[in-house]
């Protein structure tokens, strides 16, 4: 990553979408998201692949 790129937590993702942080987490496994692990293990999403995937439903008028 070049740029500085905001992570974003599976709560927070999942709180964007109106799903528990498990959904994500399955998500990532199916790869709708890409996950970065942290160096504790804990996964990451960039904000800038979560709002594309938020942009991209349909009827989806709550999108940033």
């Amino acid at each position: 990553m070049s740029e500085q790129e905001t992570l974003l937590t599976p709560s927070e993702v999942a709180a964007l979408f109106r799903v528990d942080p498990k959904t994500v987490t399955r998500w990532a496994k199916a790869g709708k998201l890409t996950s970065i692990r942290t160096l504790g293990g804990h996964r990451r999403y960039k904000e800038s692949e979560v709002t594309a995937l938020l942009n991209s439903v349909p009827g989806n008028s709550s999108a940033r």
